[in-house]
């Protein structure tokens, strides 16, 4: 998955577009803008920093563009609270959709 597929995921998990994303992240829109025009191979550390805080993921997440071919998670009831539930099962859904283009 790119990088700019991520932060598509990302923001819409959130509810969010990236004049939102620029705003809350203190990112300059230009910058978000420019990875969609101009591309990810030169993003700043503080930026992923910065995205990383904002979507509370790795940086590793973000910069790696690898996909695993398996991924298995266990993810225990008791971790987590009913509405972070409610969002991990919108993100799995949204994923889902995915399949379907």
């Amino acid at each position: 998955m790119s990088f700019t597929d991520k932060l598509d995921a990302l923001m819409a998990e959130k509810g969010i577009n990236k004049s939102i994303l620029s705003k809350e992240s203190g990112i300059p829109y230009t910058t978000i803008a420019g990875f969609y025009t101009k591309g990810t191979d030169n993003v700043k550390l503080s930026t992923l920093k910065k995205l990383s805080t904002y979507f509370d993921c790795s940086i590793d997440f973000l910069a790696d563009e690898e996909v695993p071919s398996t991924m298995a998670a266990h993810l225990d009831g008791k971790d987590f609270t009913e509405e972070q539930w409610s969002r991990i099962k919108s993100f799995a859904d949204f994923i889902k959709l995915e399949n379907n283009k």
